[in-house]
């Protein structure tokens, strides 16, 4: 078991609740004892798990998964309860400590938050815990409307630079068409996370009880694959699946991450879910950036939209409103918007001071690719 030395294991709402009928703690169980022997192994193991609405649900004998903001939040907290009791009695079934970490996209998109987040789940690594992160449901009305957990893995998996990523499913894992409607299909053993051609293959999610389908867990690998993370898609209701993928046997959906990974700073770029601004640059800009690998100067930016301080991020589009890179800007908006079109050395005479000759430090500044 020398392959990976740190793994994420992501559990979905289906899955974990038996289709909805409750926590399905014999599962978990035999999850938690996998992962308690990764440990011992000297394996570090993060757990992301979805769960908490599906819980709450069962718990408050709920006929479905509330459609109000405010309910959706109450059955988060109390079917959250019910989630961390289950794991944190299995693990220490195995002499485990666990921790309870809830996150939002929010927190991950703040860079100072981000930092502090990272500490602390390596902290809780060295200690020998396995973190059990969920998000946090019960306050983040914008995370229950958008978000998923397929791509709270994969941030997770940036965060922590694990080695692999593992999405636990009730499917076999990514198949060439729909298995349910072609009895045809066949399941990808292996392929890139970056081809584009695993977009097309992937289906939206046919259940309610969670909100990633395939295709969440498709861009999940590609996010994660930016950090060097390879992703298996695969049935959690294989035994001792857990183990069997990081000893290397081929089952579910290996998707590779072939390209390294990207320095600290620009992994927490890519995984930006949500921009302060935008900036349209000119041809001559977008090609000084993709082609170039330079800094974004205000001579470059034709239109500025939104409000935004120095140090947020920012999308660079280019004329046809493609986003082609985002960065850390210099300057906040309402200085932007003054000296956009203008050569660098004016800023000084426009704003009475300079404090960088760039809109966007090639540094701060990562290319992003559109989703196919």
């Amino acid at each position: 078991m020398n392959r990976y030395r740190k793994i994420v294991v992501k559990i979905g709402s289906a899955l974990i609740t038996a289709g909805g009928r409750g926590l399905d703690r014999g599962m978990i169980s035999a999850w938690a004892e996998q992962m308690a022997r990764l440990r011992a192994d000297g394996i570090d193991v993060v757990l992301v798990s979805s769960g908490s609405i599906a819980e709450g649900v069962t718990r408050l004998g709920l006929k479905s998964r509330p459609k109000n903001i405010s309910e959706l939040q109450a059955t988060a907290a109390v079917g959250q309860m019910g989630l961390v009791q289950a794991y944190e009695a299995c693990f220490q079934a195995h002499g485990i400590h666990s921790a309870q970490i809830l996150l939002t996209h929010a927190d991950l998109s703040n860079r100072q938050r981000y930092l502090n987040a990272r500490s602390t789940l390596r902290t809780l690594l060295q200690f020998g815990t396995i973190p059990v992160i969920n998000e946090n449901d019960s306050v983040s009305n914008e995370e229950i409307r958008f978000g998923d957990n397929d791509t709270l893995g994969a941030l997770v998996a940036n965060l922590v630079e694990a080695d692999l990523l593992i999405i636990l499913t009730d499917q076999a894992g990514l198949f060439d068409a729909n298995p349910v409607d072609n009895h045809d299909a066949k399941l990808i053993e292996h392929a890139d996370a970056n081809d584009p051609r695993l977009a097309g293959y992937a289906g939206p999610s046919s259940g309610e009880l969670g909100r990633g389908g395939m295709q969440t867990k498709v861009s999940a690998a590609r996010l994660a694959a930016r950090s060097g993370t390879h992703t298996v898609i695969v049935s959690g209701k294989l035994d001792n699946v857990i183990l069997r993928v990081v000893q290397g046997e081929a089952l579910g959906s290996f998707l590779e991450a072939s390209e390294g990974h990207l320095a600290a700073r620009k992994q927490w770029l890519a995984g930006h879910m949500r921009c302060a601004g935008r900036l349209t640059l000119d041809d001559g800009a977008v090609d000084v950036l993709v082609n170039r690998n330079a800094s974004l100067l205000p001579i470059g930016v034709k239109a500025i939209s939104g409000v935004f301080n120095r140090g947020e991020v920012v999308a660079c589009l280019a004329p046809d409103g493609t986003e082609v890179a985002r960065g850390l800007v210099n300057y906040p908006s309402d200085e932007c918007k003054r000296i956009i079109g203008k050569p660098s050395s004016r800023i000084a005479d426009i704003l009475g001071y300079q404090d960088n000759p760039e809109l966007i430090n090639r540094e701060n500044l990562i290319l992003t690719k559109p989703d196919p």
